[in-house]
């Protein structure tokens, strides 16, 4: 025993000079590794969590619900009461018009059937089931498209006295074409996602879904179902509705040009669309 503490003790006077010696060396070395690791390790951070952040796939429908709340109340103001994205309001404003008088006719009259044959058509050249990433990105790309040359043409030729003009029509119509083709993208190339123009669909599945949850009864997966649809369907809910405010207040202050801002959401949805995971299917409604 006493062999061996003296064995040991012999070691550590040997070893010692040597730690003594070396160790700004070590220390060096040492640093520069800390250093290292200290670059690195948040940057790794930084982009696992802005791609994580990115790919959600709540954040994709809250732009497109922004940009649909944006064009919808940018066209009703400047187009003589024109939805761009509601049939149901086209319809009543419709009606509306022979009551009163205080709405443009053609458009909200040519609003229907433009919107159908425009999803008709879309779903007919990109509805594809086994090209859903495509899809996708070829229909993000028109519905920017059909929005800037409503920016365009809107900006270009309005604001317009005359809502039952030929031009203020069709640049409605360039409106509605590109929320029929968001309508489109959603069903289609987006599978999970709530509406993204539809805010009494969306309400009343979030009632629905904060009610179960209040409740607590149920199965777990309903209640994790529940909560996961509730999880996107509130930021499209609040997106639609900023969307709204902010339209109006632009659209009164720059009149067409506000459509700048819905232009500048469909461009920032074209990347959002490739960071999409289809494996969730179960958050909508």
């Amino acid at each position: 025993m006493r062999e061996a503490q003296g064995r040991a003790g012999a070691l550590r006077e040997v070893v010692r000079p040597v730690q003594a010696r070396d160790r700004p060396r070590y220390l060096a070395v040492f640093e520069r590794q800390a250093r290292r690791v200290a670059s690195q390790v948040p940057t790794s951070f930084r982009v696992i969590k802005w791609r994580t952040l990115l790919g959600a796939n709540w954040l994709l429908p809250t732009v497109l619900s922004t940009t649909a709340g944006a064009v919808d109340v940018i066209g009703f103001l400047a187009l003589g009461g024109l939805f761009t994205a509601h049939i149901t309001g086209n319809l009543v404003i419709l009606a509306a018009h022979y009551v009163t008088g205080g709405f443009g006719q053609v458009g909200p009259l040519l609003s229907v059937p433009v919107f159908v044959a425009v999803l008709g058509a879309v779903t007919l050249v990109f509805g594809a089931a086994d090209k859903a990433r495509a899809s996708r990105r070829a229909l993000l790309v028109l519905h920017a498209a059909l929005l800037a040359g409503f920016l365009g043409l809107g900006a270009g030729f309005g604001p317009f006295a005359d809502a039952d003009s030929a031009t203020a029509v069709l640049v409605g119509m360039l409106g509605v074409a590109a929320m029929a083709t968001q309508n489109a993208l959603v069903k289609l190339a987006l599978p999970g996602s709530p509406s993204t123009a539809v805010l009494t669909t969306n309400t009343t599945q979030l009632t629905i879904d904060l009610a179960t949850l209040a409740r607590r009864r149920g199965q777990p997966d309903e209640l994790a179902r529940a909560r996961r649809r509730a999880s996107v369907t509130f930021p499209c809910v609040v997106g639609f509705v900023l969307g709204c405010a902010a339209g109006a207040f632009l659209e009164v202050h720059f009149r067409l040009w506000a459509l700048a801002l819905p232009v500048i959401l469909a461009a920032l949805a074209v990347p959002l669309g490739e960071l999409w995971s289809d494996g969730r299917r179960d958050a909508g409604p």
